[in-house]
């Protein structure tokens, strides 16, 4: 008789549990799967960095890389208004990939 009663409530419970498992699955194939993606493509172009290569920083700050020091893993950059020292992480891309492309149609 226990068996029966948890055989209907078992089928009942996961048909209720489906639409939150089907949300699980697009969450992480539209935003959590991509974003890692990114992090990794952002951490392999840091640690490929070279001097006089020309970037972007996160907080916005367009540059050449004068100096890269690898004892406190930090860079300097050089603008227009002088040299700024920077956390290797803060280097979010390459410029002259970026903006050089030919523009697809």
């Amino acid at each position: 008789m226990y068996n029966a009663i948890f055989l209907q409530e078992g089928v009942g419970s996961l048909m209720s549990m489906l639409p939150f498992l089907a949300i699980i699955v697009v969450f992480y194939f539209f935003m959590i799967r991509p974003q890692m993606s990114k992090q990794k493509k952002e951490k392999a172009f840091q640690a490929e960095i070279k001097v006089g290569t020309k970037v972007v920083t996160s907080s916005g700050i367009h540059g050449k890389i004068a100096t890269i020091n690898t004892a406190d893993n930090t860079i300097t950059i050089e603008t227009g208004a002088g040299k700024i020292k920077f956390e290797r992480s803060a280097i979010s891309m390459e410029l002259s990939k970026r903006f050089l492309e030919p523009a697809k149609k």
